[in-house]
Protein backbone atom coordinates (compact mmCIF):
# COMPACT_ATOMS: atom_id res chain seq x y z
CA UNK A 1 0.00 0.00 0.00
CA UNK A 2 3.11 2.49 -0.12
CA UNK A 3 2.18 3.51 -3.17
CA UNK A 4 -1.92 4.92 -2.10
CA UNK A 5 -2.38 7.70 -3.84
CA UNK A 6 -4.68 9.65 -1.39
CA UNK A 7 -3.76 12.17 1.44
CA UNK A 8 -6.89 12.40 4.08
CA UNK A 9 -7.24 16.16 5.74
CA UNK A 10 -6.95 16.99 9.34
CA UNK A 11 -7.52 13.94 11.99
CA UNK A 12 -8.79 11.58 9.22
CA UNK A 13 -8.16 8.00 8.62
CA UNK A 14 -8.12 5.47 5.42
CA UNK A 15 -8.85 2.12 6.57
CA UNK A 16 -8.85 -1.18 4.78
CA UNK A 17 -11.41 -2.63 6.31
CA UNK A 18 -10.63 -6.94 7.12
CA UNK A 19 -12.44 -9.53 4.78
CA UNK A 20 -15.73 -10.71 6.03
CA UNK A 21 -16.07 -14.14 7.10
CA UNK A 22 -17.29 -16.57 4.76
CA UNK A 23 -18.36 -19.23 6.83
CA UNK A 24 -19.33 -19.46 10.54
CA UNK A 25 -17.09 -21.36 13.23
CA UNK A 26 -19.74 -24.54 12.67
CA UNK A 27 -18.17 -24.52 9.09
CA UNK A 28 -22.47 -23.10 7.51
CA UNK A 29 -21.61 -21.03 4.13
CA UNK A 30 -22.93 -17.89 4.44
CA UNK A 31 -24.54 -15.86 1.91
CA UNK A 32 -23.73 -11.97 1.06
CA UNK A 33 -26.31 -10.98 2.41
CA UNK A 34 -26.10 -12.80 5.93
CA UNK A 35 -22.38 -11.47 6.18
CA UNK A 36 -21.30 -9.22 9.13
CA UNK A 37 -19.82 -6.07 8.39
CA UNK A 38 -16.13 -6.38 9.64
CA UNK A 39 -14.91 -3.92 12.54
CA UNK A 40 -11.27 -4.69 11.98
CA UNK A 41 -8.94 -3.39 9.56
CA UNK A 42 -5.46 -1.90 8.22
CA UNK A 43 -5.00 1.55 8.36
CA UNK A 44 -3.26 2.80 4.44
CA UNK A 45 -3.53 6.28 5.18
CA UNK A 46 -3.60 9.06 7.63
CA UNK A 47 -4.15 12.82 7.91
CA UNK A 48 -1.86 15.43 9.38
CA UNK A 49 -3.03 15.40 12.79
CA UNK A 50 -6.16 18.15 14.06
CA UNK A 51 -5.44 21.29 14.83
CA UNK A 52 -6.39 22.83 17.98
CA UNK A 53 -7.97 26.68 18.42
CA UNK A 54 -4.38 28.11 19.63
CA UNK A 55 -3.29 26.52 16.27
CA UNK A 56 -1.52 23.49 17.04
CA UNK A 57 -1.75 19.95 15.66
CA UNK A 58 -2.52 17.14 17.42
CA UNK A 59 -0.34 14.26 16.22
CA UNK A 60 -2.31 10.76 15.67
CA UNK A 61 -1.74 7.69 17.66
CA UNK A 62 -2.25 5.68 15.03
CA UNK A 63 0.13 5.32 12.16
CA UNK A 64 -0.20 3.41 8.68
CA UNK A 65 0.30 -0.27 8.97
CA UNK A 66 -1.52 -0.36 12.33
CA UNK A 67 -4.57 -2.83 12.48
CA UNK A 68 -7.00 -1.68 14.35
CA UNK A 69 -10.57 -2.03 15.57
CA UNK A 70 -13.45 0.59 14.79
CA UNK A 71 -17.40 1.03 15.55
CA UNK A 72 -19.57 -1.70 12.94
CA UNK A 73 -21.06 1.23 11.78
CA UNK A 74 -18.04 3.96 11.33
CA UNK A 75 -16.96 6.31 8.85
CA UNK A 76 -17.81 6.92 5.23
CA UNK A 77 -17.26 3.64 2.43
CA UNK A 78 -15.48 4.99 -0.51
CA UNK A 79 -14.14 3.21 -3.65
CA UNK A 80 -10.54 4.34 -4.67
CA UNK A 81 -9.22 2.45 -7.72
CA UNK A 82 -11.81 -0.02 -7.71
CA UNK A 83 -11.10 -1.11 -4.02
CA UNK A 84 -13.10 -0.20 -0.83
CA UNK A 85 -12.27 1.48 1.78
CA UNK A 86 -12.99 3.60 4.96
CA UNK A 87 -12.54 7.42 5.52
CA UNK A 88 -13.15 7.75 9.43
CA UNK A 89 -11.67 10.35 12.18
CA UNK A 90 -9.22 8.85 14.58
CA UNK A 91 -11.85 9.33 17.35
CA UNK A 92 -14.11 6.47 15.26
CA UNK A 93 -10.96 4.04 16.01
CA UNK A 94 -11.50 1.83 19.46
CA UNK A 95 -8.28 0.76 19.65
CA UNK A 96 -4.67 -0.87 18.06
CA UNK A 97 -4.12 -4.44 17.91
CA UNK A 98 -1.46 -6.67 18.48
CA UNK A 99 0.78 -3.15 18.97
Amino acid sequence: MNDFKFKPLSDRIVVKPAEAEDKTAGGIILPDTAKEKPVEGIVVAIGPGKVTEDGKTVNLEVKVGDKVLYGKYSGTEVSINDEDFLIMRESDIFGILNK
